[in-house]
């Protein structure tokens, strides 16, 4: 088993992040079950001659915040982090949940209230990351919650998360550089157009991607990861657009969710289930009704939901629309605590146009 994790903390380390001798390397788990990977990918930023410190958090203490804080300590950042956010040349973050309901029955509105908060922050990792002066990636420690949410044993998902990454091949870092380079082929491509559209079921609806760049997901910033996205432009999305996958947000779920767009906003929204929720969430600032990414999902090894965003959105064969914070480093200028993927299945007869043309058909590219 070493051997997988010492193969899943190089990819991290020197494919996704390049962790170079001298930077500070911020290493974050939601969990001490993540302790495996933890140590591994410590013990290669030592390799590296940089400089690791590890952030490690427990159970429970998101759901006490949420359900204790007043309005003064739910707007209060802590100057440490705040001082992380601005220094670090790496952040890497592992995610080990014990329990992905912990925040199911947490006050939505303090929630909401939190994000708005924490903004600033993730504002500036936007800004650094456009910039080149940060680079991080969010990557998944294999739990018991992970697996029960995607409904699989624990050896099961352990398995499904070992080939979402392609870590079961001898050298996963050649597989994402070739991902890389076909992903690139198709970002070029689109960033020669400036409009688009997607049509399928209870499906209608255009954007306007001028002056906007598409961008290559190749490992870099998610791992696993599979997608290329762009932020379109602000006023620009118009249609109706329907969500057939269940919509996963901070452990809470939005079904069958149908959304109708005038000028970049929703002004209508409804959801078969959780529909209280979704409309808080969209209803947390100005920017979180406007659209802040577009993307499409093409990792082929992830199939099917499994209630963890990191690879519902990277799904081959679906798109996914996210509302809120858009992407700088894409040209995007909508600013939110909101950023919520909402996932659509494409291969059931959709299809998406670029400047008139067609694109992808039925969960596949056709250029």
């Amino acid at each position: 088993m070493n051997t997988l994790w010492s193969k899943y903390a190089q990819v991290l380390v020197d494919y996704s992040t390049k962790v170079k001798k001298g930077e500070m390397v911020i290493i974050r788990a939601t969990s001490p079950q993540a302790q495996p990977l933890v140590k591994e990918i410590y013990k290669q930023v030592l390799q590296k001659g940089a400089n690791p410190i590890v952030k490690t958090s427990m159970e429970g203490l998101a759901e006490t915040f949420i359900k204790y804080a007043n309005d003064e300590q739910l707007a209060y950042i802590d100057p440490m982090t705040e001082l992380e956010y601005e220094k670090a040349d790496v952040m890497i973050s592992i995610g080990a949940p014990a329990n992905t309901k912990s925040m199911a029955k947490a006050d939505s509105k303090k929630m909401a209230q939190r994000s708005a908060a924490t903004r600033e922050l993730s504002n500036k990792m936007l800004q650094r990351s456009a910039e080149g002066s940060l680079r991080w990636v969010i990557a998944d420690f294999p739990t018991n919650a992970l697996a029960q949410e995607a409904k699989m044993s624990l050896d099961d998902y352990t398995d499904f998360l070992i080939k979402a990454c392609y870590l079961h091949l001898d050298n996963p870092i050649e597989k994402w550089q070739e991902i890389n380079k076909e992903q690139q082929r198709l970002a070029d491509y689109l960033n020669k157009t400036t409009k688009l559209h997607i049509i399928g079921e209870e499906t209608d609806i255009t954007f306007d991607t001028t002056g906007r760049k598409w961008l290559n997901c190749s490992g870099e910033c998610n791992f696993p990861d599979g997608e290329i996205y762009t932020s379109p432009v602000e006023d620009s999305a118009n249609g109706t657009i329907y969500f057939d996958f269940p919509q996963i947000y901070r452990g809470n779920e939005a079904h069958k969710v149908r959304l109708r767009l005038e000028n970049g906003k929703v002004v209508e929204a409804s959801a078969e289930k959780g529909e209280e929720y979704f409309l808080n969430m969209i209803n947390m600032d100005e920017g979180s009704r406007f659209v802040g990414e577009i993307a499409i999902g093409t990792n082929n090894m992830i199939q099917e939901i499994t209630g963890n965003i990191l690879f519902d959105e990277k799904i081959g064969g679906a798109i996914h629309m996210a509302l809120g914070a858009s992407y700088p480093e894409a040209g995007g200028k909508n600013q939110s605590g909101l950023h919520w993927d909402l996932i659509k299945n494409m291969k059931n007869g959709s299809e998406i146009y670029a400047d008139d043309t067609l694109i992808y058909k039925d969960g596949k590219f056709v250029i």
